[in-house]
Order: structure tokens, then sequence, then C-alpha cells
């Protein structure tokens, strides 16, 4: 039986704050291997949610450097980890308008508009109504409060982290 428990969006904005232009020991900094925005945003989460799932290839979990999750390090895969369809443990979220983003939630951008290549954490989004209007923490070009009007990107896609499902 799964438990719905609220996700602590103020936990993740103070990880994201702490090591925005840092890299926390407990994992490893995939930066020379192709980037490390999303494994700094899987971190984020995994403060605000404190649950992983341990299910192999499709969940979304970090235990060291070889033994993760690809949802945990790969922006395809941990959109799709995120908006599944059936519950299962762990954070989950859903697709949104940029006027429903929340600190906490993620962002993921296109720079080719192919692809998807980049998952910044939202800091800040008081009342959102443009892209100026959104703060970010991200690693791979390290930033914390930067406006995400200053990046060029050719799509965007907004995640609200809705809730963290944990096993009873």
């Amino acid at each position: 039986m799964l438990a719905l428990l609220p996700y602590d969006r103020a936990a993740a904005v103070r990880y994201a704050h702490r090591w925005a232009y840092g890299r926390d020991p407990r994992y490893y900094d995939y930066e020379d291997l192709g980037g490390d925005c999303t494994n700094f945003a899987s971190q984020c989460i995994y403060a605000g949610a404190g649950v992983m799932n341990y299910t192999p290839t499709f969940g979304w979990y970090y235990i060291d450097a070889n033994n993760k999750a690809p949802a945990w390090t790969g922006v395809e895969y941990l959109y799709n980890f995120l908006t599944r369809r059936k519950p299962s443990v762990g954070p989950f979220a859903r697709e949104v308008p940029l006027e429903r983003l929340q600190p906490g939630d993620i962002v993921q951008l296109s720079f080719d508009g192919v692809g998807w290549q980049h998952s910044p954490v939202v800091v800040a989004a008081s009342r959102p109504r443009s892209y100026a209007d959104i703060l970010v923490a991200a690693h791979s070009a390290d930033a914390d409060n930067r406006p995400l009007s200053t990046y060029e990107f050719a799509r965007a896609r907004f995640l609200h982290l809705g809730g963290v499902y944990r096993q009873e």
C-alpha cells in the first residue's frame, strides 16, 4: 500500500542554494561525463522527497556513481519517471503551464528543439508570467537565482512536483 506524502519544497530549495556552486560529496560529479544538471536536480528533489524508488532500470535512485537509475542523471529518463502514469514509490510530477511553477519544481530545456538537454531547479517563482519571473539553480554551467530568461533555448517544459509516494 502506498502512502501519499507532501513534497518539501523548502528543503529542495535550501539544498539547491547550498550546492548550486559546489558538489555534495555524497554524490558523484558527472560534469565530465556529459553534464551534472539532472544529477543535481535529482539531489534537490530527493532533499524534498526523502524517498527513492529502487526498481531496476525504471526506478529513481542513487547508491553510488555506478549504481544508479537512468532517471537519476538522464533528462528524458527523469521526465519519464516523474510523469509515470501508475503510482509507485517516489516523487511524482506533471507537466504544467509556466504560471503553475513553484519553488522546488523542475524546468527542462531543449537547446536544439528536438531532445531535452537541461534540468534546472526552480528556486523562486512569484506569480510567474514570463521566463524572467522564474529563478533557477543548476549544475553544468553552475547557477543560483539565475533568471530562466537568460538561457537560450528552443523549448521548455515545466514539471510541478505533486507529492511523494512511500511504501507502507
